[in-house]
């Protein structure tokens, strides 16, 4: 594994940190919506007393109308380059799980913002070009022609940046996919995936083995690898102990993580959940929320596939080389008591420390008293910005209350902080399975 160079890597991060450099740009922008804002309302308030003082008529009145649009329209294309550029081009804004989450910006890129800026300006042209229509009488008619002709010239390029940007994302896709050190993210054929993905922080120049897409597959999930996720010695010149070790470390840690069973996120089924962000799933595969030290909360009813995700999850991080430990919401209570009541509660949090991931199953099924709802504040707090979690639960987490009592805020907030909130929802999969069987 090449190793980079401690002035390579600060030079890196600090080109990198001249992101935050836009940052001012776009609370300009904030600034220039203000001023919208203002001219909204100045509009609206000529247009109440015109109308109140019998000043207006019909054609007035649908100008002032359109020009209201008008400023909406322009606002909302602010509002969209401020939200989506500054996700894209500079930090995370972390609004996974917040109610009030845009649908567009789940999936925001550079080539989907440019897009829906094309056809936000698109809109803006129709606009202007309807009032000048409506008040044609005192439109010259080479203003009427340059108008159309421009709003033309506006769908013409919208048109084809949108038709451009499927290639350059596909392109972008198969580079991604590539042969080189970038993580690989094959396709799946026939349900199951065939290729192995390697996090960044374990590639090499090992090649991957790539299956065909099926064309229905849009976002696929990365491949889960039967083995492990580091590169194997290789097979011209490779000691047979050494591949034997390689093999057998990924089994090791799968059996230390004491996983109730053995899932992998190619046979969760993705149709059976009313509403499932596969591109989340994609994501999350690639296993940088464990690199990152960010959390993964699954929420949703029973027979969901919650575990099944979070098995599937710590599987693929402990064929990537990481220490991961399972156990349900009741039995870390139990292990937190047990040290407390041995005197070793922080020497038993700093140990959990060598594990990268833990996952907290079963959260909210048992509602737990006060003590125990601090044991559980503590070990989040501890790993707060240090490890990760991966939780999953029957209720969101406003309503965590209903099960850690007054810790709940305190550790909701560390909890989310810097986390994936993944809701799932539909009927339970296991009673669908009995049914069907009792149907037969």
């Amino acid at each position: 594994m090449p190793v980079v160079s401690q002035p390579s890597t600060t030079l890196g991060y600090a080109l990198f940190a001249t992101r935050w450099l836009q940052a001012p740009l776009y609370f300009g922008l904030v600034a220039a919506q203000g001023v919208y804002v203002y001219k909204f309302f100045n509009e609206l308030w000529n247009l109440i007393l015109r109308c109140v003082t019998g000043q207006a008529n019909e054609t007035y009145v649908m100008l002032a109308v359109l020009k209201l649009v008008d400023v909406v329209m322009i606002a909302n294309l602010l509002i969209m380059v401020i939200v989506g550029g500054y996700e894209t081009f500079v930090s995370r804004i972390g609004l996974q799980g917040h109610r009030d989450q845009p649908e567009w910006l789940s999936h925001v890129n550079s080539n989907v913002l440019k897009v829906k800026l094309a056809t936000a300006i698109v809109g803006i042209s129709s606009v202007h070009l309807l009032q000048m229509f409506v008040d044609v009488h005192h439109t010259s008619q080479h203003s009427l022609l340059w108008g159309t002709v421009i709003h033309m010239a506006f769908i013409a390029s919208a048109a084809i940046l949108a038709y451009m940007s499927g290639p350059m994302a596909e392109h972008g896709d198969r580079t991604h996919k590539g042969h080189g050190p970038v993580p690989g993210q094959d396709g799946c054929g026939g349900g199951h995936c065939a290729s192995t993905a390697v996090p960044a922080e374990f590639s090499t120049s090992a090649a991957a083995t790539q299956a065909p897409v099926p064309a229905q597959v849009q976002v696929p999930i990365p491949a889960q690898a039967t083995g492990s996720y580091l590169s194997p010695p290789s097979y011209e010149n490779r000691d047979p102990s050494a591949y034997d070790s390689y093999e057998t470390g990924a089994e090791t840690r799968i059996r230390a993580a004491r996983f109730p069973s053995r899932k992998q996120l190619e046979e969760f089924d993705e149709d059976h959940p009313r509403d499932f962000d596969r591109e989340v799933l994609a994501r999350l595969g690639k296993l940088d929320f464990v690199a990152a030290r960010r959390n993964v909360v699954f929420v949703g009813p029973p027979g969901t596939g919650k575990t099944h995700l979070a098995v599937g999850l710590g599987v693929r991080a402990c064929q990537a080389g990481h220490q991961v430990l399972f156990a349900t919401a009741a039995q870390w209570a139990a292990r937190l008591r047990e040290a407390r009541a041995a005197g070793r509660l922080a020497e038993e949090l700093a140990a959990l420390d060598s594990h990268p991931l833990l996952i907290v199953d079963e959260v909210g099924y048992t509602p737990f008293d006060a003590d125990t709802a601090h044991l559980f504040f503590q070990l989040v707090a501890h790993r707060y910005e240090r490890s990760s979690l991966i939780v999953t639960g029957d209720r969101p987490l406003g309503r965590w209350d209903e099960i850690f009592g007054g810790a709940a805020p305190a550790m909701v907030d560390r909890l989310a902080h810097h986390a994936e909130i993944v809701r799932l929802e539909g009927d339970s999969y296991r009673m669908r399975r009995a049914t069907s069987a009792w149907a037969e």
